[in-house]
């Protein structure tokens, strides 16, 4: 038991305006406010845990994450998370990143839709529509970054992953 050296009540504390309701689908502008490398449920990958803070044209301070597959079991969960890797990079004008604080304070237009929980969520006890990021794109007047013209490393393998060009 810790105690907290004060009595709160209820009364007296502030109460939040914030709203939980499901973002309408559409593109709103965002900032990468953080971007960590975590890994995956299962244990056997990586994610990016990005952090989206909404800043228009509506529904300003708002907030958005998603979990972008770097490394992965599944080559095609690996795959579409590199493509998203890609589009997040070439939206908020990186033509290469070596850590996930490159990405912070970058700004950029998602893709917001509302997602229908499937069955397997329900029968995992998510019965709720939720919102994902279906796209990114640069925001208006923003155009990609030029390709650099060092030759590009490829990232390292991690330790025992076998790459997916090699897997059968």
């Amino acid at each position: 038991m810790a105690f907290l050296g004060s009595t709160f009540s209820v009364n007296e504390l502030p109460q939040s305006d914030r709203s939980y309701d499901l973002l309408p689908e559409g593109w709103y502008t965002a900032k990468i406010t953080d971007a960590k490398l975590n890994p995956t449920k299962s244990g056997t990958g990586e994610k990016i845990d990005v952090r989206y803070d909404i800043l228009g044209p509506s529904q300003q301070g708002r907030v958005m994450f998603s979990a972008i597959n770097i490394r992965n079991q599944s080559a095609e969960a690996e795959r579409i998370g590199l493509q998203q890797l890609g589009e997040v990079m070439r939206a908020i004008g990186l033509d290469r990143i070596e850590n996930t604080d490159q990405l912070i304070g970058g700004e950029l237009q998602i893709k917001v839709r509302v997602k229908q929980p499937s069955e397997r969520d329900k029968s995992a006890g998510h019965d709720q529509a939720r919102n994902d990021i279906g796209g990114y794109k640069a925001c208006e007047g923003r155009s990609a970054p030029l390709p650099s013209a060092a030759p590009q490393a490829s990232p390292a393998p991690s330790a025992g992953a076998t790459p997916p060009w090699a897997k059968k």
